[in-house]
């Protein structure tokens, strides 16, 4: 009777163990997905605006460096955290750990700064646009981009040493790691916020003016479209990270609970990166025209790379 009991146990295990890859393996088939979309999306964002000279402006050199980072989320992020989750290394921090954290700081960071960038761009597009042309060029672009990559990695350099500093990642380390978080995503949030609220109060307040006495109407309504479309790229990313930048007060409060939403918020503010070549694509003609040349092969062809898009 004991031997048959035992034997029942064995095969209860296994029935679970069996269940168990078999989510596993669906999560994995989802997340390579997931990667594979990312990574050629932003590819086709990236690629788009270096090859084709109509893309070269301003606005579009801060969105290739907020794709460069979408890119890097798919080519590293979503491996490490495949193979590394949050709540194992909140148990047992590792240097592999640190090194996927790292690079998901950096990431995000450089994200959010980028989005911030493009707020000035459009800031300025909208609520000053007699000055907008002198104020944002090209060069001030490019700095911008630049400086928010710049300020993205001696972040992550200061939280890839802490980790020599520290022995273990004990109380102090999720402290600091807390603090952090506060800093480097609440902060830039609020300013992003309240810049596309101005933002759009004006465009707003622009779009019930009869007669636009700066622009053309077709300029102010490509300028407005624009601003539509990237505020909707702002409002995405804010919906995907809020959840996971707001549940890190809960880690003093309630670890069970944290540890619980920790990693699903982490995947879901993650997945942020595959839809922005979506909204491009859907939103304006050029990127549609730049992406079907470019899966098509035309740009192997020949030199195309000042067609005029539509």
């Amino acid at each position: 009777m004991e031997s048959f009991n035992r034997t029942n146990d064995t095969m209860s295990w296994l029935l679970c163990e069996t269940e168990k890859n078999k989510l596993c393996v669906l999560l994995y088939v989802f997340i390579l997905s997931l990667i594979a979309v990312i990574i050629c999306g932003n590819l086709l964002v990236i690629i788009s605006i270096i090859y084709f000279k109509q893309l070269h402006t301003p606005t579009n050199y801060l969105i290739l460096s907020l794709a460069v980072a979408d890119l890097l989320i798919g080519v590293l992020i979503f491996p490490f955290s495949m193979t590394f989750s949050l709540i194992q290394c909140l148990s047992a921090y590792t240097l592999l750990c640190n090194i996927r954290s790292t690079c998901d700081i950096t990431i995000s960071i450089a994200s959010i700064l980028n989005l911030c960038c493009i707020s000035v761009d459009r800031y300025y597009a909208v609520c000053h646009p007699l000055v907008y042309k002198t104020k944002i060029t090209d060069s001030v672009a490019m700095k911008m981009g630049l400086g928010s990559w710049t300020v993205a990695i001696m972040t992550g350099i200061w939280y890839f040493l802490m980790f020599f500093i520290q022995y273990e990642c004990d109380t102090g380390c999720n402290s600091t790691l807390i603090i952090l978080f506060i800093i480097i995503y609440y902060t830039p949030t609020t300013i992003l916020v309240c810049m596309y609220c101005k933002i759009l109060s004006v465009a707003l307040s622009q779009a019930r003016s009869v007669q636009n006495k700066t622009k053309s109407g077709a300029v102010a309504s490509k300028e407005r479209k624009a601003t539509k479309t990237l505020t909707i790229v702002v409002g995405l990313f804010l919906i995907c990270w809020a959840p996971l930048i707001f549940s890190y007060p809960l880690y003093p409060l309630s670890t069970v609970i944290f540890e619980a939403l920790l990693e699903p918020l982490n995947w879901f503010s993650l997945s942020n990166s595959m839809l922005n070549p979506f909204i491009y694509a859907f939103f304006y003609s050029w990127f549609r025209s730049a992406f079907k040349m470019i899966i098509s092969g035309k740009i192997f062809q020949g030199d195309v790379s000042n067609t005029k898009l539509y």
